[in-house]
């Protein structure tokens, strides 16, 4: 298990934000997910966020190159 923050290959949907988020914490990505989902029910810039996660976090095959 990654304790880094890494988007990973396996379980993505989209680009692997809350997969590499639910990996990170110790939780499903499954949930992270629906936890992302009723939280635009609410007003805010999740979806801003995620974007810059996406743009931030780095893919698991380029952070195990680098190791």
């Amino acid at each position: 298990m990654s304790r880094k923050l890494v988007r990973p290959r396996q379980g993505r949907m989209i680009a692997g934000v809350c997969a590499g988020l639910g990996q990170r914490f110790g939780m499903s990505a499954g949930l992270v997910r629906l936890l992302f989902l009723l939280s635009l029910l609410l007003p805010g810039t999740q979806v801003i966020i995620y974007l810059i996660l996406w743009v931030l976090m780095p893919n698991e095959d380029r952070y195990l190159a680098t190791r």
